[in-house]
């Protein structure tokens, strides 16, 4: 019986994005399961006003403090929800002892400090931020075994490993095969990619995202970030990860163990499956999402990525392999890159060659500590924004 179940607590911070609303969709459907303790925005006061008169956290964090007053007075009437506003905040309010769990939705770097913040306090992290593990991966992980708390991956393609190794924890990987869709632009070639447009960059063929990531998916830098994420989350090393464009986005991902067997996780291409099981886990709880069926889907293909027509994969395996600061530069460059495409400042494949570029300009440190890695964002940015 739910009523025998211990209620978890829950911070959310980047509840108006496309994680964000998607995990309180989740926890409408269990009801008795969660308790939505903190909310965060970044700018979307509105909607975080509406999300906090629902489910009525003890406190909402506006991330930029211009909003703070009209999101106050839109709350003036629900007096047991504190209202605070900056950055400052949000690394404060995920240490609460109420909090269980903290569902960490923000975009990009932004995930870093409040991710430590909530690491440190021993709070378990549902982590749908993976820059936070691709900048500073061996920091998070060492900190994860510190304090005990457990890392439970958002991402699609983490989460099927992740549920592929539950049960395995005796047998070695050989190998993890991410799975990508490949984007809109899948069969284009290197040329063709140079007349690529804003309005078809932010039409994905299969998943509903944000701006951000839905551009680093039609550039494949999405999936390297995310074989970045894979080999901290996962202790592997760079040899073991491999990615393969699936189209149909069926097969979430794969596990090779050592005797050659695979074990995949399938699904629909729907976010609030691996939100809910991180949720949850490590029950699998009972919902009412659509089901797949092979009738719907009688073939699934597969094959090798185009990293002529996609640099940003090869990009960021060559961050990866080069370890230290590396995937904090790849990661600070790409988001400045992406932004000013968004802008329409740079062209498609303009991004890849401001990222490289700052790879080859930009401060290389082998062991940095976090104070290193803060500052190699920031360095990179500046020397990104003079690039463009």
């Amino acid at each position: 019986m739910i009523e025998n179940k211990k209620v978890k607590t829950l911070a959310l911070l980047g509840a108006t994005g496309s994680i964000g609303t998607q995990a309180l969709e989740v926890v409408r459907q269990q009801p008795g399961r969660f308790r939505v303790a903190v909310l965060s925005a970044q700018r979307q006061w509105e909607l975080l006003a509406q999300q906090a008169l629902e489910f009525r956290p003890a406190v909402v964090v506006i991330g930029d403090e211009g909003f703070y007053q009209p999101l106050k007075a839109a709350l003036a009437h629900q007096p047991e929800t504190q209202v605070l506003a900056g950055t400052a905040a949000l690394a404060e309010v995920v240490t609460r002892p109420e909090i269980d769990i903290v569902l960490t939705a923000l975009v990009g770097y932004a995930g870093l400090l409040p991710t430590v913040a909530a690491i440190r306090a021993g709070k378990d992290i549902a982590l749908a931020n993976k820059e936070t593990l691709v900048v500073a991966g061996e920091l998070i992980t060492g900190l994860v075994r510190k304090h005990g708390v457990r890392l439970l991956p958002v991402d699609s393609e983490h989460s099927a490993i992740f549920q592929c190794l539950v049960g395995e924890e005796s047998n070695p990987i050989e190998k993890i095969i991410l799975t990508a869709s490949g984007g809109p632009f899948r069969g284009h070639t290197a040329q063709q990619m140079e007349s690529v447009t804003k309005a078809q960059a932010l039409k994905h063929p299969n998943w509903d995202m944000g701006a951000k990531i839905t551009i680093d998916s039609a550039s494949l830098m999405n999936k390297g970030l995310e074989v970045i994420e894979a080999k901290w989350l996962f202790g592997l090393t760079n040899e073991q990860i491999d990615v393969v464009v699936h189209p149909q986005s069926i097969v979430h991902s794969l596990v090779q163990f050592e005797d050659g067997s695979l074990k995949a996780q399938l699904g629909l291409p729907d976010m609030k499956l691996p939100i809910q099981y991180a949720l949850g886990y490590p029950q699998r709880l009972a919902n009412t999402f659509p089901r797949f069926s092979f009738l719907d889907y009688p073939t699934l293909t597969f094959e090798a990525p185009d990293r002529a027509a996609f640099p940003n994969l090869e990009l960021a395996f060559g961050a990866m392999r080069r370890g230290g600061n590396a995937p904090c530069v790849l990661n600070a460059a790409n988001e400045v890159a992406v932004a000013a495409f968004l802008r329409e400042q740079v062209g498609f494949r303009q991004m890849s060659d401001l990222v490289a570029e700052c790879l080859t300009r930009v401060s290389y440190l082998a062991e940095p500590l976090l104070d290193d890695l803060v500052a190699t964002d920031a360095e990179t940015r500046r020397v990104a924004e003079t690039l463009l």
